[in-house]
């Protein structure tokens, strides 16, 4: 399976990892904040349709030791960000898709878990991105997030988040043709 996400359409990237089950644990990661922020952000997420989402990214604590200091990219963003979405499609544990609302984009997220013997296949799909920044960002950003959930998973330590962020960032923006 290939580790890189796919340009689907000029706004929407779509991944897929193969991460060790069984789905109810994987499910556990999608859904329960405390997990939830040990790859990607805390917040509450209520597993019902119209459910709210709440995103509290702080990436800083995702760094591991041997990670480089904050990039100078996001030296003017808060070291914290909060986000909002709605749950738009549960199917508990196979299915989650929720909107991410973000300044004045909302973009749509879905989650889609398949078993595979003792194996779960994770198919993200990340809709209605605004721009081509947008896209480069949020491919480098799903494939750091998706790398520290694989390492939390099969419990390894996680990798250094920002030194991925910034070589896939500038990575996608080759292999997706738009650097």
């Amino acid at each position: 399976m290939n580790q890189y996400g796919e340009l689907l359409d000029e706004s929407t990237v779509k991944f897929e990892r193969l991460l060790p089950g069984p789905i109810e644990r994987v499910w556990s990661y999608l859904t329960e904040s405390d997990k939830r922020a040990q790859w990607l952000c805390g917040g509450d997420v209520e597993t019902v349709a119209d459910g709210h989402v709440d995103m509290h990214f702080h990436n800083v604590s995702l760094s591991s030791d041997e990670d480089i200091p904050r990039p100078e990219k996001y030296k003017d963003m808060p070291e914290k960000m909060s986000f909002t979405g709605k749950v738009t499609r549960c199917e508990a544990p196979h299915i989650l898709e929720h909107t991410w609302e973000f300044d004045e984009e909302k973009s749509t997220v879905c989650y889609k878990l398949t078993e595979q013997g003792n194996k779960v296949k994770l198919e993200l799909i990340h809709r209605r991105l605004e721009s081509t920044d947008t896209v480069l960002s949020v491919s480098g950003g799903w494939h750091t997030h998706l790398n520290v959930l694989e390492d939390v998973l099969e419990g390894n330590k996680p990798r250094p988040f920002y030194k991925m962020q910034l070589e896939y960032e500038s990575e996608y923006g080759e292999r997706l043709g738009l650097a």
